[in-house]
């Protein structure tokens, strides 16, 4: 069972004034801090700016700026926040582009609230949280698009990992990216987890492990088969 240990600020963008005030009405339920409400892609840039929240949710379809550029603009100003995506629709297109423009989880608005629960919980972790319909070819996808024909990152030489960065990289990429579940599998303490994931995102280029994962696809650094083995959005907990 999800418990929330981890006072999470949290801010609402939907255009549905019924739908945010549930959402809203759902998390508090829970014991999360709503911090705001945004009604378009601007308001929800402005709010995260002023409220600083720990995670944006984020829907596509805002009118103005789309959910699609305000996750863009509310990472380049917040980094540190956490950007899920609520939507409507399962489609891959906009998962790649959600992943594109740095959101770290996709959810569907007709999900059972304990989905979103885990998504939350799992994003401010640092796991992606992803439909697994669509993960495994979204993510290959993204992988393609961000590799030149010789398979390396345009502009960059890609740099060495290490056989243990590799087995790590491994492991996020079958969703065993839980910092504790990854520890236990390697024989080693959680700070040491910390560190080499730390230097796969750092050597790859990326923000995140689902984009080191997407990386990791379009380079062969793992097999595509490695991502399949497990059915978990949310990774090992």
């Amino acid at each position: 069972m999800w418990r929330n240990d981890l006072s999470m600020r949290l801010l609402i963008a939907d255009d549905h004034a019924l739908l945010r005030r549930s959402l809203r009405a759902l998390l508090e339920a829970r014991g999360f801090a709503v911090v705001g409400e945004a009604r378009d892609g601007e308001e929800a840039v402005e709010m995260a700016r002023r409220l600083a929240p720990d995670v944006v949710l984020m829907d596509i379809g805002l009118p103005g700026m789309d959910g699609i550029a305000a996750t863009r603009a509310v990472l380049a100003e917040r980094p540190e926040t956490r950007v899920v995506v609520i939507t409507g629709f399962l489609e891959e297109e906009h998962l790649v582009e959600a992943l594109e423009a740095g959101a770290h989880g996709y959810l569907l608005k007709s999900e059972e609230p304990e989905r979103l629960f885990a998504a939350l919980e799992a994003v401010v972790a640092g796991r992606p949280a992803l439909p697994p319909d669509l993960a495994q070819r979204a993510l290959s996808r993204l992988a393609r698009a961000r590799t030149d024909p010789a398979g390396g990152r345009p502009g960059r030489a890609p740099l060495r990992l290490t056989e243990r960065e590799i087995e790590v990289l491994r492991l996020m990429a079958r969703g065993v990216s839980a910092t504790a579940s990854m520890a236990r599998r390697l024989g080693c303490a959680e700070r040491t987890v910390k560190f080499h994931v730390g230097n796969v995102l750092e050597k790859l280029g990326v923000r995140s492990r689902a984009e080191a994962v997407a990386y990791a696809l379009g380079n062969r650094l793992v097999e595509p088969a490695d991502a399949g083995e497990r059915d978990n959005p949310f990774g090992d907990r």
